[in-house]
């Protein structure tokens, strides 16, 4: 189902299956930010909620993921599937803002992140070195594969610097949260 940002409803719907994971996810991007996510992996499950209640997205995610090996293709493909998802619901992007930009402080992290809904991928993520797993067994480099995904089969431009921090749960929180709301201010039409 495309959609025409001019249309009333922006609403995609994706099934996806591969040797690693089994993904069903639907979206509205005129929704009021309602979730209902579920990969197997508690933290992601945390990230995607905040990602759909700080962009008023409303998502439905069901992921399942060889989590008995790691979270690397749960993470990944979940990013691609919501970028698929994303792209589709945009349509041709007809009279939306396009671009996004917010500064994302959690506590002793700040975060910038910028997009531009323009149709050429692109994904420059920095953030300090050495950060160690959340909450034991989440690896903070999936948040850069995570958005890596999501950027290029949204076909989004997406640059987000953690300027500064030292929590990894914050540090990743802080992406997230900031990537919602420049995506929520970048979809919106221009009236």
């Amino acid at each position: 189902m495309s959609a025409d940002s001019t249309s009333q409803s922006r609403i995609a719907s994706i099934q996806r299956d591969t040797a690693e994971t089994k993904i069903s996810l639907k979206l509205n991007l005129d929704g009021t930010g309602q979730s209902e996510i579920e990969t197997g992996v508690p933290f992601f499950d945390h990230m995607l909620t905040l990602l759909s209640k700080h962009s008023r997205i409303d998502l439905e995610v069901k992921t399942d993921g060889d989590i008995e090996v790691d979270f690397h293709h749960t993470v990944e493909d979940t990013g691609i599937v919501l970028g698929q998802a994303v792209k589709e619901a945009l349509g041709e992007k007809r009279g939306i803002f396009r671009y996004g930009s917010v500064y994302l402080p959690m506590d002793e992290t700040l975060a910038r992140v910028v997009v531009d809904c323009g149709g050429r991928p692109f994904l420059d993520f920095r953030a300090p070195e050495g950060i160690e797993n959340i909450g034991g067994n989440f690896p903070f480099s999936l948040v850069e594969e995570f958005m890596r995904a999501f950027a290029f089969n949204s076909m989004i431009n997406l640059h987000i610097e953690i300027l500064y921090g030292r929590d990894g749960h914050h540090m990743a929180e802080a992406a997230f949260k900031g990537l919602a709301r420049s995506v929520d201010t970048a979809i919106q039409i221009d009236s």
